[in-house]
């Protein structure tokens, strides 16, 4: 039996999933939590297998620093982040905190059940929309420092972009032209596989660049 915990501040998306593992005789769920905080108490008395770990808890603790705290205390614990990003900033975070698993919310229910059955085994499951190769290369980046993967200019960079500097303003700051700001950042992105300047600025956000 695999003891399951569901973690989820919307309390229908939490019923709605508990419905759908009550189909299966092998998952039974011990608890359900509305918070970060809720989740590090109860993973603790309830001892579960794997934790479904939601992301996004605007009125709580979020669901990375849940997932840290709880994999630091309990040892073999699984945990899968359910979430609806899918941008590559947020998997980035996922694996630097050590899930074993990212589905997205809109996955098929028997996409979940897959993804319990396979971590609870030990394996990864990652379903992102990415191509394995570069599913892989973050994997292979886990663990190193910022200073590692950006230069002091180029973090410099994304946290004046974040604060709202144009290039303009930056190249002021910095003592450099624009159009090498323009360069520094068309850098960055190919360093760290963004895609546009939303995921930029969400990849300063979420990597606390500010």
């Amino acid at each position: 039996m695999i003891k399951v915990l569901v973690v989820d501040d919307h309390v229908l998306i939490r019923k709605g999933i508990i419905l759908l593992l009550e189909n299966h005789q092998d998952i039974e769920v011990v608890g359900e939590a509305g918070d970060g905080e809720e989740a590090i108490q109860l993973a603790a008395s309830t001892q579960p297998d794997v934790i479904l770990m939601d992301i996004s808890i605007p009125d709580g603790l979020d669901g990375f620093t849940a997932t840290q705290e709880i994999m630091t205390r309990l040892e073999g614990v699984k945990v899968i982040l359910l979430t609806m990003h899918n941008e590559i900033v947020y998997i980035q975070k996922g694996i630097e905190v050590g899930a074993h698993g990212y589905l997205l919310k809109n996955s098929q229910g028997n996409v979940l059940y897959e993804a319990i059955k396979a971590v609870h085994e030990g394996k990864r499951y990652y379903q992102v929309g990415l191509p394995e190769e570069q599913l892989e290369r973050l994997f292979k980046q886990k663990g190193k420092e910022k200073a590692e993967l950006l230069t002091n200019r180029e973090q410099e960079i994304v946290r004046l972009t974040i604060l709202g500097y144009t290039n303009v303003q930056i190249g002021k700051k910095l003592f450099i032209s624009s159009k090498t700001v323009e360069n520094h950042k068309a850098n960055i992105m190919q360093k760290l596989e963004l895609k546009d300047k939303s995921e930029f600025i969400q990849y300063g956000l979420v990597n606390r660049y500010v």
